[in-house]
């Protein structure tokens, strides 16, 4: 059996993650590490100044018997990706397949976001992807205000209404970003007629699993979340 570590910085990952795993891959194993300080120290301190709480989080991960590992969080997404040599086994992240969607749909780009520092990372993603396309990529950005505290709190349905109303005032673009795999609840809310919308937890998932089954499957393993800051996981 495939096993396949996923670092989160929200539990609310892990039942969307599952549910993408009965769906589309029900012969892996997920192992779920969920270290939620790491989002809220990159927002106030940057993400490289959270990298050795992700290079150990990432460790644990594979010494838990995953084959690869899935950073499902942008704003962290990027430090992990650059650990891959040092921790043993791939290390992906979740937004990097869409970034790709999203540059071959078209040259104008709007990517959403519910946090700030998620606008950065997924920008500089983009961009990256479009020159190893060869492509042209104009990227705008943009933060859905609201979001993120509807989220926070509890309440992904009225996040997911905001993130949809954000695309539909969307003008001039042959693609519409999700910058986190928290916003992707609203690609089923938006209206017809809108720019075409990009959301990373399938598509990353489906990459990860490659990886892990390339990597030669991993060991078996439980699939229970590990929760709280970094001294949860650790």
């Amino acid at each position: 059996m495939v096993t396949l570590g996923l670092l989160h910085t929200s539990s609310a990952h892990v039942p969307v993650f599952d549910g993408l795993r009965d769906a589309h891959h029900p012969g892996v194993e997920l192992r779920h590490h969920v270290v939620e300080s790491l989002l809220e120290r990159a927002r106030s301190e940057g993400p490289e100044a959270v990298a050795p709480d992700v290079r150990t989080a990432l460790l644990r991960a594979a010494g838990a018997g995953a084959a690869a590992v899935l950073c499902t969080c942008s704003s962290i997404g990027g430090v992990a990706e650059a650990m891959g040599p040092e921790v043993g086994v791939p290390v992906l992240r979740v937004d990097r397949p869409m970034a790709a969607a999203a540059v071959a749909a078209g040259p104008r780009i709007v990517v959403l976001a519910t946090v700030e520092s998620t606008l950065g990372p997924t920008v500089a993603l983009v961009e990256d992807e479009a020159r190893k396309a060869g492509r042209e990529a104009e990227v705008r950005s943009v933060v859905v205000d609201g979001a993120w505290e509807r989220f926070a709190a509890g309440d992904t349905e009225g996040c997911a209404a905001l993130v949809a109303r954000a695309v539909s005032e969307v003008r001039d673009a042959d693609a519409v970003v999700l910058a986190q795999a928290s916003m992707a609840a609203a690609e089923d809310l938006v209206p017809s007629g809108s720019a075409r919308v990009f959301s990373s937890p399938r598509v990353g998932l489906d990459a990860a699993v490659a990886a892990a089954r390339g990597a030669g499957g991993g060991a078996l393993g439980g699939g229970a979340p590990v929760a709280g800051g970094v001294s949860g996981v650790l």
